[in-house]
């Protein structure tokens, strides 16, 4: 079995220090940037926006999975591509024409993911999946940070597997929201990819640390 890659959520960071945490992601063992873009409206916060990607971009030495929680996120696929975002992620629930917007974005040179909330069913993505290259599972309700892992997420996790590996597709799961040591392993062998975690290692004592502990246990 292959490593999970661990992405650092880079909402949960120090904002005043945020050159030093982004320093600590590039040492560290963890594998990509996961950086949350919110606009208020689809979700019922706000987060970064443009300007501050601009500057992660510019000292960040791996991989930019950029998650949009945004309504109409057409509208800025270039931009994003722009300000060096390897893997663009909308949400199903903000796309009125998925197959589009997917296309839209590798077109923008970048890889396509596709979040789902927690009560948005895995079947509806039975005629995209092969077009998409990352799947975000929601395992919190999206747009706060810290809050408590939903246990529904192992049987989605599942059932998505199921449907890649019965399409043929290369699709990777990842699981955003409520990830630490606790359930890092279980979601391994349920069939995620990628961990997304963000107030578990930047409010750790020792982040460095903390991202290498949960590399070995899903190594």
């Amino acid at each position: 079995m292959s490593k999970t890659l661990i992405a650092p959520s880079i909402l949960a960071a120090d904002f005043a220090n945020l050159q030093r945490d982004i320093e600590m992601v590039n040492e560290s063992e963890a594998d990509w940037f996961h950086i949350d873009i919110m606009d208020g409206v689809f979700v019922p916060n706000i987060s970064f926006g443009m300007p501050v990607l601009e500057a992660i971009s510019k000292h960040a030495k791996k991989t930019i999975d950029v998650h949009l929680m945004i309504v109409d996120p057409d509208r800025y696929i270039n931009t994003f591509a722009a300000l060096g975002a390897t893997i663009l992620t909308v949400h199903y629930e903000a796309c009125t024409h998925l197959h589009r917007t997917l296309q839209a974005i590798k077109s923008a040179g970048m890889q396509a993911g596709v979040a789902l909330n927690p009560h948005t069913p895995v079947s509806l993505l039975e005629d995209t999946i092969q077009d998409i290259d990352l799947v975000c599972m929601m395992s919190v309700n999206p747009g706060f940070g810290g809050q408590s892992f939903i246990e529904n997420t192992y049987h989605k996790v599942k059932t998505l597997k199921q449907l890649i590996t019965a399409k043929g597709a290369s699709t990777k799961i990842e699981i955003d929201g409520g990830v630490t040591s606790k359930n890092a392993q279980q979601l391994k062998e349920a069939g995620a990819d990628v961990l997304v975690a963000g107030s578990f290692v930047f409010r750790s004592e020792n982040p460095t640390k903390t991202i290498s502990e949960l590399k070995k246990l899903t190594s």
